[in-house]
């Protein structure tokens, strides 16, 4: 999993692609078709009737127990912004008469919130008044307007209409007018990035120039004031300067802020907010920002993928302040893994791959997606993961909601949204990940229907129909995923080498240029044998063990299914042979992994001998993984990801 960008992105990369309208992709017969299904008919609503029942939506109104501190969160907007979010992108795609009954009145509790000069929150609103704006560090105000800044365009997009995208372009119109550089204005910035890539989408949604302005003021202000703008606003709140809550990683590197973004050498700090500043400023740096900033989130990247990012796709192992530690830490029983730090992942990779159009970033989006972020749902659509281990002793479970429910929307936005991840469109078409289902992309001056029947992630064949709008010379870009070591390639049955050996030595996508006409087949056939995946030596929680990976899916042992005391006294040969086999009625239909191995018992162990002198003896068993993303759906017990290896 190496990423080397070209040394040209480092000045000014050219744009590759722009994500797919999600109107423009529906999926069908396969995996996430059944995941946006369960989508639609339990965890929506589910999550809307936890949004009433906790009194999230009863908040907006601006006379709810008005000065109660006690009687809400501070960034209850931003659950109600991914959720509104969340639900708008399903509309988008599949109407529903009850679904957008509840999206509406969502709407209108927002928009009733909205005070005169365009300031936006509840919690400032009716709770805390006169301290708004006093608080960037620690206050979520910032980071609750970019949710509902996301909220808006998505709701415009799905329904057309423009009242809730007005009063975000307002809302952002007076934050201009609060921070900045000019006179009279403050320098500060948030706590809790995401209003950074918001605005990019406002900009863009409004065609107000003026936010993607702002946006970059946000970025480039960061950690560059001296002093420190968030010690200044401390001493305004009458408090000590440079003494707070996290100061595990050293001062302000928990909230990205200890140096100028443009100085950042590696990740440091809360992962998801690291990830959406790093989502943000790549946005910035598509839209021509100084090769610096480019060259930063180039660091940043080659510091997260190659040395702090776990084989599922996750980020951020430490569950002290929810952060990155050092390089090569990645414990296992104790890893956070938080399921919004795999999402922001996710959204990062995704602006990578279309930045720069290189395979691998897209490899990492689809790790993190099937793995990280799966992981964070449980296949009835009702239960969530904020923390993922990838080791169990058999206590930790999914929970149906949070006190800090910031992963059950987040999960559904991505789900919902998930054709803007899938393909891309621009001069050429893009396919990032393959699923079963239908899309229509802009290849330049032509446009392309794709219909794609697969059983991918179980299978690697791929057949996709291409029709064009008009015979007109087009370019169709398959990925190869990095996973892959042998593939083959046809177009209506002739086979295209060319595209492959020129994706296996470039940008690791298959490139078919040609004229497209109606009836025109692209058969695309990847290898997927079970493989075992090793850790650096580096990482010492992975030295002698081994990890099982198909395809993008990476598994984990079970203790339902693996009959023994502890999964850790397991062994798995070297040479054992690995065996692939789907099993349709197990798990909503998965492929599992099977193999022999060899089981320390203590069956000769004197009851009150805790050590001995003489090794235990090993007995042989047969051994199955389930995806790791599927684990904590049946019966409670130990789960693992890392196996021994022995010989």
């Amino acid at each position: 999993m190496s990423t080397t960008p070209p040394a040209a992105t480092h000045t000014a990369p050219q744009v590759q692609a722009r994500p797919a309208p999600l109107r423009s992709v529906s999926f069908s017969d396969g995996f996430w078709a059944q995941r946006q299904q369960i989508l639609r008919s339990h965890t929506l609503p589910g999550q809307h009737d936890k949004l009433v029942e906790t009194n999230r939506l009863q908040a907006l109104d601006p006379t709810w127990r008005t000065g109660d501190r006690q009687s809400r969160h501070i960034f209850w907007d931003s659950d109600i912004a991914k959720w509104l979010e969340a639900a708008s992108y399903s509309l988008a795609t599949h109407p529903d008469t009850d679904l957008a009954l509840r999206v509406a009145d969502v709407v209108e509790r927002v928009l009733a919130l909205q005070e005169d000069d365009g300031y936006l929150n509840c919690w400032f609103r009716s709770v805390a008044p006169d301290e708004r704006w006093t608080n960037l560090r620690d206050w979520h105000e910032l980071y609750c307007a970019g949710h509902l800044m996301e909220a808006a365009v998505a709701h415009s997009e799905a329904t057309g209409e423009d009242r809730l995208l007005r009063a975000m372009d307002k809302y952002a119109g007076y934050i201009a007018t609060v921070f900045g550089r000019e006179e009279g204005k403050k320098r500060g910035y948030p706590g809790h990035e995401e209003i950074e890539l918001a605005l990019v989408r406002l900009a863009e949604a409004t065609g107000n120039g003026r936010h993607l302005d702002l946006a970059r003021y946000f970025v480039d202000e960061r950690g560059a004031l001296e002093p420190h703008y968030y010690d200044t606003e401390a001493v305004t709140r009458g408090e000590e300067p440079g003494k707070w809550r996290f100061q595990t990683a050293g001062p302000y590197e928990y909230v990205q802020a200890d140096k100028p973004v443009r100085q950042l050498e590696r990740a440091t700090g809360h992962a998801v907010r690291a990830m959406y500043l790093y989502s943000g400023m790549t946005d910035l740096v598509a839209r021509g920002a100084d090769g610096a900033l480019g060259m930063a989130v180039d660091r940043l990247w080659d510091n997260v993928v190659h040395t702090q990012m776990y084989v599922t796709g996750s980020v951020g192992a430490s569950g002290e302040g929810e952060r990155f530690t050092t390089e090569y830490d990645l414990p296992e029983e104790t890893s956070y893994c938080e399921t919004c730090a795999a999402i922001g992942l996710v959204f990062w990779a995704r602006r990578m791959a279309d930045l720069y159009g290189i395979a691998e970033y897209a490899d990492v989006m689809e790790r993190a997606l099937y793995n990280g972020v799966l992981s964070g749902l449980s296949l009835d659509g009702q239960r969530y993961f904020y923390v993922n281990p990838l080791a169990s002793t058999g206590s930790h479970h999914r929970q149906d909601w949070f006190g800090c429910a910031c992963c059950p929307p987040n999960v559904a936005r991505l789900i919902a949204s998930l054709g803007h991840y899938a393909y891309a469109e621009g001069s050429d078409a893009w396919v990032h990940l393959y699923a079963a289902g239908e899309a229509e992309l802009d290849a330049g001056s032509t446009r392309l229907r794709l219909r794609v029947e697969t059983d991918y992630p179980w299978s690697g064949q791929i057949r996709i129909e291409v029709t064009p709008d008009r015979e007109v010379e087009a370019a169709l870009n398959l990925r190869i995923p990095g996973w892959c070591s042998n593939a083959t390639l046809r177009v209506n049955g002739k086979p295209e080498e060319e595209p492959l050996h020129e994706a296996r030595s470039g940008n690791g996508y298959a490139c078919l240029r040609r004229v497209w006409k109606d009836g025109d087949v692209v058969e695309l056939d990847l290898d997927m044998p079970v493989e075992r995946v090793y850790a650096r030596p580096e990482v010492r929680m992975a030295a002698g063990k081994v990890a099982l990976q198909r395809g993008p899916i990476v598994y984990c042992l079970e203790q339902v299914d693996n009959g023994t005391t502890s999964l850790a006294s397991i062994g798995l040969p070297r040479g054992a042979g690995l065996y692939a086999r789907h099993e349709p009625d197990l798990l909503g239909g998965i492929t599992v992994v099977e193999a022999t191995a060899t089981n320390l018992v203590n069956d000769d162990w004197n009851d009150t001998e805790l050590y001995r002198t003489h090794a235990p003896h090993a007995a042989a068993c047969a051994i199955r993984a389930i995806p790791y993303a599927m684990w904590d759906n049946r019966e409670p017990g130990q789960m693992l990801v890392w196996v021994r290896e022995i010989a």
